[in-house]
């Protein structure tokens, strides 16, 4: 697959203006490490008796509210490590993600591997053959209690808490958060035969809103499982974004 160069137009055009996406996945599922780096209580104190509603309230508190529920756009531009299935080698590269509203643009470079994945509100594309792009599930949790959409308990994993939000066509992610800070550790999607689940290590807070600045994903196939580590290293948030960003090549 000759995709060497596609992630050099997506750079140019992120870094002129012309305009975000959120698991090695070898940490710890018992929350334990769950961002470690913070010590922000809840926003809401979260009990055994807390109930999923609450749950996706205090998540979505703790995401940053309504400045996350009003973003216009993200950008996260940054450098990953990317582990082809069966292989405990890496690839170093860097990513581009574009976010705005349910549109999600993903470029991903790491020489032999380089990728380009795009959903512009209705139709999705990806670079790689057989592979569905990689679900950016995080915006979902800011239409938790919009009409469409609900909310369901999910066993919880030690000192995560766990519930689904499923959205009117049966589309569902599944989210854990850490029961001390409510902050979102992990969240799946299942996909056309594919596993998505993504993992927050590290987060900062960028204009009132909770940034993973590390995180990993993991995708589950039948040759493997393969892995990519992504270190942020330039937020922008709501900026104009360019609709050819989004535009699904023939």
């Amino acid at each position: 697959m000759n995709t060497r160069n596609i992630i050099l137009p997506a750079l140019a055009i992120v870094f002129c203006g012309s305009l975000a996406v959120y698991g090695q996945d070898g940490s710890k599922k018992d929350g334990s490490n769950a961002m470690a780096s913070t010590t922000a209580a809840a926003p809401v104190a979260i009990t055994s008796a807390t109930t999923p509603l609450e749950l996706a309230r205090a998540a979505y508190l703790a995401q940053g509210g309504d400045k996350f529920r009003n973003l216009k756009s993200m950008v996260l531009i940054g450098t990953v490590n990317l582990y082809p299935p069966n292989s405990t080698n890496s690839l170093p590269g860097q990513f581009v993600i574009v976010v705005a509203g349910d549109r999600v643009h993903v470029e991903v470079n790491a020489g032999v591997i380089a990728f380009k994945q795009i959903f512009d509100g209705h139709n999705s594309y990806s670079s790689l053959p057989n592979v569905p792009p990689i679900p950016f599930s995080l915006p979902v949790l800011a239409s938790f209690d919009q009409p469409g959409y609900t909310v369901t308990a999910l066993p919880d994993i030690k000192k995560l808490r766990g519930f689904r939000i499923m959205d009117a066509q049966g589309k569902a992610t599944d989210f854990y958060i850490d029961s001390a800070t409510a902050r979102v550790f992990t969240y799946t999607n299942h996909l056309d035969g594919y596993t998505f689940s993504t993992e927050h290590k590290k987060a900062k807070e960028v204009e009132g809103v909770l940034i993973p600045y590390s995180f990993s994903q993991r995708l589950e196939m039948q040759q493997g499982a393969g892995f990519a580590e992504y270190t942020v290293k330039d937020v922008k948030l709501n900026q104009p974004i360019g609709e050819d960003v989004f535009t699904i090549p023939n």
